[in-house]
């Protein structure tokens, strides 16, 4: 293949842009001028004439829930739910064509951006009757837009045995009426009292959430997706697709941590590390999520008093898997979103790497969110080597709601503060945390360079001294995600001896109206040489 004829941005330091870009065999083997590009043709070559268009790097997705997004795509999308009264509006549809006795599933709401909000919440939240009453031959059980909290209807409740007797450790919350009943809202570890009884994912629903994954990549131009933690049913059915050569993407699965069973599985067998599926990191979480405020405080919540989040594994916990994943070669990548959570796991981090200097010389260990931080841990990550693993589009939907979380002084102080993680020498690599955010990039993109929301409010944007750059923000999608995954070597930049990933836009990212870059299409996912999507202009 040639690629020719249009803006190439290589995102490499000594040559950023090209004429043309000769591929051989999946792999780059020449970046340079057009008159050049002739010499290393290969016989019966591929042209894709850009026609004035720009191609960049594959994208790379550096943080998402690979099955999550396929099984969005089979649930109730609630993410653009505008209030209480359509996410029950939407059940209602959905009770008429589901058999009775039949799980109702969806995924997205965020009371927080409710207009308006529900005549009645208890701590922040929605009740259940209203749900109740259209579905009361159907369990329905909702998971907010985090993850980290879910709304059941009361047959959900009744099929999972909750009553007034029914208890919780300090690491979950059942939200109760003053007289003691279910409200219906579960947080953290008290989702799992429901979510057991509902049915399991087979090892068909798993390939077909797989395949719908892949294509909706492919569709907005990520050529690499870092998956958020998997089971190994979930890897063995990884590499099937590799072996079947049904993976168009490149994954790399990070191991879930709180299964010990599999860690040690994997510590006996060592990393796996492939042209498209790698197995090498491993995921723990130390902390909820700020909408459901589970996330983990220094200083109470500034709209629920007496209320600093919870851990949800005990910072012992990451302490060994922190010693382990070094002895074994393993990235550790935890979940962190409060002050508290990331100043506990940098500790964590820190008393590893210094009891262990030869494994921690080149570690990469992750922070996944890094969103709150005390100012005196901002430093740390540069200082440590700790990546931090962040979602632009996070600050686009939380900032609005998210000052009510934290007040103004934390809000400046150490929320989304990316020009500080930068200018401390930290790497910031980009994503979208789907489905908890729809996998478009652009979004993200967006977020990241103008500090808005989707909707360009407000009209400088927040905190806007924290804005990326242009080529900050694309760098944290390309070179600096591949560097989070030790893979830099052979993707994230357009250079000879490097994987043929990448993707043609319909206009100039790097010129272009900063509102137009929401308007971005994907006209060409290229990977490994191979065009696996067209888009149209």
């Amino acid at each position: 293949m040639v690629c020719f004829n249009g803006n190439i941005y290589t995102m490499n330091e000594k040559q950023p842009m090209a004429e043309a870009v000769v591929v051989r065999d999946g792999k780059i083997v020449f970046v340079g001028e057009m008159e050049e590009a002739r010499s290393h043709y290969p016989k019966n070559i591929q042209v894709l004439d850009l026609q004035g268009r720009t191609m960049i790097p594959g994208l790379i997705e550096s943080h998402g829930h690979i099955l999550g997004l396929g099984r969005s795509k089979r649930t109730l999308n609630l993410m653009h739910v505008k209030n209480y009264e359509e996410l029950v509006e939407m059940v209602a549809e959905a009770v008429k064509t589901t058999p009775k006795g039949d799980w109702i599933l969806g995924r997205g709401w965020h009371q927080s951006k409710w207009t308006p909000q529900p005549q009645q919440m208890i701590k922040g939240y929605q009740t259940h009757e209203a749900l109740s009453a259209v579905s009361p031959d159907h369990p329905v059980f909702l998971t907010h837009a985090s993850g980290h909290a879910s709304f059941a209807n009361a047959k959900a409740m009744e099929i999972a045995g909750i009553n007034l007797e029914t208890k919780v450790g300090e690491d979950g919350e059942i939200i109760r009426y003053p007289d003691g009943r279910a409200t219906g809202i579960f947080s953290e570890k008290a989702e799992n009292l429901v979510e057991t009884h509902v049915p399991k994912s087979t090892p068909e629903s798993i390939r077909k959430d797989l395949q719908a994954a892949i294509d909706e990549c492919l569709k907005y131009g990520i050529t690499s997706f870092q998956d958020a933690g998997s089971n190994q049913q979930a890897i063995d059915i990884y590499e099937e697709f590799v072996a079947e050569n049904k993976m168009g993407i490149r994954l790399w699965s990070m191991l879930s941590g709180g299964d010990t069973a599999l860690l040690r599985h994997w510590f006996q067998k060592g990393p796996l590390v492939g042209d498209h599926l790698s197995v090498r990191s491993i995921k723990l979480y130390s902390d909820g999520a700020l909408g459901s405020r589970g996330a983990w405080l220094l200083e109470e919540y500034a709209d629920r008093k007496g209320h600093f989040g919870n851990p949800i594994m005990p910072v012992s916990y990451i302490h060994e898997v922190s010693q382990d994943a070094l002895t074994f070669g393993f990235q550790l990548c935890t979940h962190a979103i409060g002050d508290r959570a990331n100043q506990e796991v940098l500790n964590q981090y820190e008393k590893a790497f210094l009891a262990a200097p030869d494994q921690a010389k080149d570690h990469r260990f992750r922070i996944e969110h890094a969103q709150h931080l005390h100012p005196d841990d901002i430093p740390r990550f540069g200082q440590l080597g700790v990546i931090a693993s962040m979602q632009g589009i996070h600050m686009s939907s939380d900032r609005p709601w998210a000052i009510d979380r934290l007040g103004l002084m934390r809000i400046k102080a150490g929320a989304y503060v990316w020009q500080k993680l930068l200018q401390s020498g930290a790497r910031i690599i980009n994503g979208t945390d789907t489905p908890v955010e729809p996998v478009n990039p652009f979004a993200s993109l967006f977020a990241s360079i103008t500090r808005q929301t989707l909707q360009g409010t407000p009209e400088n944007g927040y905190e806007a001294d924290q804005a990326m750059s242009r080529h900050e923000a694309l760098k944290s999608y390309t070179l600096d995600a591949a560097y989070g995954a030790f893979e830099e070597a052979k993707k994230g930049s357009i250079e000879v001896g490097k994987f043929a990933d990448f993707t043609v836009l319909s206009a100039d990212i790097m010129s272009i109206p900063k509102r137009e870059i929401l308007d971005l299409k994907v006209l060409f996912t290229v990977v490994g040489g191979k065009i696996l999507y067209m888009g149209t202009p």
